[in-house]
This record gives C-alpha cells, structure tokens and sequence, in this order.
C-alpha cells in the first residue's frame, strides 16, 4: 500500500530553519507545555480538541500578524492567572505567553511573546533574546508561513479572503508592507468618514493623496509577488497541479504601462472625478483581484472543484515555500494543519516528498496516525489529548 511505503530523509538535506524548543503557558487548552525537538519534521497527532491546532497557532505567533486564526489577543488566554514562558530569561508576568528557540543559518536564538500584564493598557509584547522587538525584527530572523483547513478553497474565494492572502506571503518578503495596509485600511476608513461628514475637499485631497502614494507601494510589491510566484508555481510537481497567477485591477493596468508617481495621479484625478459624480469608491489597492489558473485544465480556481482547490493552495504555498529559500536564502517553517487528511493516499504520499526535500522544518497535524505512516518513522510524533502530550 502506498500509505505504508516509508520516505527517508534526503541524505543530501540539512535542516536550515527549525524550532528546537516550544513553550506554550496558560495558552488556549494548554495550562503549560514544553516541547523539546529536533531538526526533523514534526507530527502532531490526536483527536479532534486535543488542542493540535492550538499548537501550531502558537508557532504562527512567531511571525508578523494574529497568527493563523486570526485572534484577538484576549482570544489566546486559558484564564486570568499569571505565567511565566516557559523558555526565556524574563521576569515579567504574563496573562499568556508562547516562546521558542529557534535555529537558521544565522545561528541559533529565543523568542517569546505574549500578553504583558504589568503594562497599564495590557498588551502583546514580543521578545528576541531578552530585548524587546518588533514584528518586523521578529520577521527578519525566522520565517513561518502555514495552510489551514480554512485556507482550502482561498483562492476561489471573495476578492477580500485573495487579497488577505497575497498579502501573508508578501509579508514575508516584505515585512514593512504589513506597515503599508495598515496606514491604507486607516486612511481608507477616513476618507469614508470625510465623506458622510461632507468634509472640506482639501481634507479628502490629502487623504486620497496617502492612499494613492500608499496602495501603489501595496500594489507594486503584490504585483512583484504574483510574477515570482507564477513562475515558480508554473513548474509542474508530482502529485499536485502547476498553476498561473494573475492580478487584476484598475490602478494595476495602469502600472503596466506608466511610471508608479503618474499612476499616483490618475488615481487621484480619478477620485476627485469620482466624487464630483457623486460616487464614493475610488481605484486602489482595495480593488486588486489575485487569481489563479490550473495551468493544465485552463480552468480557473473559483470555478475549480473543491479538491483542485485545495491542490492549487498547496500548490502555490509550496512554491512560496521555494521562493522563500531561493531568494531570501531564509526558509520557513512551514505549518500543515490538518492537511493529509482530505488527499487521496498518492496525493499524499507526493506532499510528504516534496515536503521532506526542503530545507525548513515541516509541522504537520491529523487525527490518525496511519496517515503519518510513510514519514513517522524520521519525525517528531507528538501524540495529544485534553491538552497533554500522551
């Protein structure tokens, strides 16, 4: 049987980014854990609440964001008490807290974040060795990147859910965008309250100024990585589709074919246009539509079956994964959660190949351990349940 058939460890790989410890205190289901790792892929396995995906959201709060749930703060909390992290050379008390040692090719470091309990306004705070840091800084030493169950049928989804998505993986390669969308989705909520309040046109001009100095930025660095990842996705893989991607977008024309300062303009004469007609919409990044195409069926995602999806996710996050080592030379871990469950046993086993053939450490997560055949026997298999390592 396929599902049986074991898959060594390259023996030319060598691991370049990895989690060797986890320490997760008052977090979710878990009241304290610890978890001390090698460099090899990593399996989670347990039943459904055994708190798997809980861990891996522990791990994504290692990158820029609200990890791959997308919480609030208050959200990550098992109760009120104070904890200690697990792993760090702090003295502050925290509400929650999740921490790690890591190590890539610039050696080996510690992390930590959680909620700060003796800040006056509580709020999250992020360490890396001992300093207080940003998530940028955070960004720049390890690389996470992950794919949900959620995540399954992204890119046939709304334009919004496309658009959230393209701009994770731009994340990584460009930490300060982050920075960008949130000045754009600030200045975007202004302008709609200039415009119910009947403001003067001089304060909606240098508001639609900042959004169209600020969505160019957005929509070149987008653009950027639509074309690196169409490239690198096009490549055909065993067991999973090649694919083609293609952003579309009014103010994304105009950038094809004139310098990023004149677009800036037509955007704002748009605007004012626009308003004068009494509309309200304006061109911008808020528009950009990302989709992707099955190159060997020419069929497009949103009208793809809900299998090719998730095969076309997978897809384009493995590709990402490539590019991420091919340019950046910094590989991300890369968090599976609940993934092998819903691929047929080749497609499967072709994930698991490909997976083992990069150079970050991959995690994993499932119900059944059978699943994991093929790859358990050169892996961190951590069994769970209520919460505890069984």
């Amino acid at each position: 049987m396929i599902a049986s058939q074991p898959i060594p460890h390259p023996a030319n790989a060598t691991c370049q980014a990895w989690i060797r410890r986890l320490g997760l205190s008052r977090f979710r289901n878990y009241h304290q854990l610890d978890l001390t790792l090698d460099d090899r892929m990593v399996i989670l396995v347990g039943p459904n609440g055994a708190g798997k995906t809980n861990i891996m959201e522990a791990v994504s709060l290692m990158a820029p964001g609200r990890g791959l749930r997308r919480a609030k703060r208050d959200q990550f909390m098992q109760n009120a008490k104070a904890a200690q992290p697990s792993v760090s050379d702090t003295a502050q008390s925290w509400r929650w807290a999740v921490s790690c040692e890591a190590v890539t090719e610039l050696g080996a470091f510690r992390a930590g974040t959680g909620e700060d309990i003796q800040q006056e306004n509580s709020r999250r705070v992020i360490r890396i060795d001992g300093e207080t840091a940003s998530q940028t800084a955070l960004a720049e030493r390890l690389a996470i990147s992950w794919l949900t169950p959620d995540m399954d049928g992204i890119l046939g989804g709304s334009p919004s859910e496309r658009r959230r998505f393209l701009d994770r993986l731009v994340i990584a390669f460009d930490p300060a965008h982050a920075g960008r969308l949130s000045r754009y989705d600030r200045a975007m909520r202004q302008r709609n309250r200039l415009l119910e309040d009947r403001a003067e046109d001089r304060w909606l001009c240098a508001v639609e100024q900042e959004l169209a100095e600020t969505g160019v930025a957005i929509i070149a660095a987008r653009q950027a990585m639509v074309d690196a990842l169409d490239h690198e996705a096009s490549i055909p893989v065993a067991g999973f589709p090649a694919a083609r991607l293609t952003m579309t977008g009014t103010a994304e024309s105009w950038l094809k074919d004139m310098p990023a300062v004149d677009v800036e303009d037509r955007i704002l004469a748009a605007a004012r246009h626009q308003r004068q007609n009494g509309e309200m919409n304006m061109p911008g990044a808020h528009n950009s539509l990302l989709e992707v195409q099955h190159s060997q069926t020419g069929q497009m995602a949103e009208t793809s079956s809900t299998g090719e999806q998730k095969s076309l996710v997978i897809s384009v996050i493995l590709a990402h994964a490539r590019l991420q080592n091919q340019r950046l030379s910094r590989p991300p871990v890369l968090l599976l959660d609940d993934i092998v469950s819903h691929l047929d046993a080749e497609r499967r086993l072709a994930l698991f190949e490909l997976t083992a053939a990069l150079p970050g450490q991959v995690w994993f997560s499932g119900t059944d351990s059978i699943s994991f055949a093929p790859i358990s026997r050169d892996a961190n298999v951590i069994h769970l349940d209520k919460g505890q390592i069984v």
